[in-house]
């Protein structure tokens, strides 16, 4: 009625059993069936599948083991610099070579923000998230090898430089927040414990015996 195209099949899902899956919309013949293959070999972890579908795969299966703010900076990176240059690529011809092309534009692509090239360790981050995702689909759908791990990293963890606030600098800082009581007790626990920002935000009154001054 819509004059547009629909895919209607049946599968097996991951306990054996058949299934009806049913999409329409598709403007095309060709994108019907496009969606239907790419389904199909995403539901079979078939490495015929693009890239952007194993990055979906990936992403169901490995991110809710990870921290929300680790999935955050790895989503950032694969949608800013790795699904614009492999995400129409079928992740079984991905080779060696086009990872050491992808690396170069990356060397070549200057940061908006700062106007220079990007730092070496910001490389090795944005390098190791796609070695991360090629090792899972050579540890669990039988890509036969690694093409990034092959090409070899970019970048280095060298120039991670750490700012350290002396104690009168924190002093002087502390003192100026003591009107915001909120941030001040915040920033005494990050100063004074060393911890780290995500636990303090996962801190409770419970987590406190006044007692025991624990």
């Amino acid at each position: 009625k819509m004059g547009t195209w629909y895919s209607k099949f049946r599968y097996k899902d991951w306990t054996g059993k058949n299934k009806d899956k049913m999409k329409r919309g598709f403007a095309t013949r060709r994108e019907a069936l496009k969606w239907e293959n790419d389904f199909k070999a995403r539901q079979n972890g078939n490495l015929e599948m693009v890239f952007s579908e194993f990055v979906e795969i990936y992403k169901e299966e490995r991110f809710p083991r990870l921290k929300e703010s680790t999935c955050a900076m790895k989503e950032n990176i694969i949608n800013k610099h790795i699904l614009p240059y492999f995400g129409g690529k079928r992740i079984s011809e991905i080779s060696s070579t086009d990872i050491i092309k992808w690396q170069n534009e990356l060397l070549r692509t200057i940061n908006p923000v700062s106007g220079k090239g990007y730092s070496k360790s910001y490389l090795k981050t944005v390098h190791n998230q796609i070695n991360s995702i090629l090792s899972y689909a050579c540890k669990y759908y039988k890509l036969s090898a690694n093409p990034a791990s092959i090409a070899g990293n970019i970048g280095s963890e060298s120039d991670i430089e750490m700012d350290f606030w002396t104690l009168e600098e924190y002093l002087l800082f502390s003192e100026e927040m003591m009107g915001e009581p909120m941030a001040y007790y915040a920033f005494q626990l990050l100063y004074w414990l060393g911890i780290r920002e995500g636990e303090l935000l996962a801190l409770t009154k419970a987590d406190f015996d006044m007692k025991n001054k624990i």
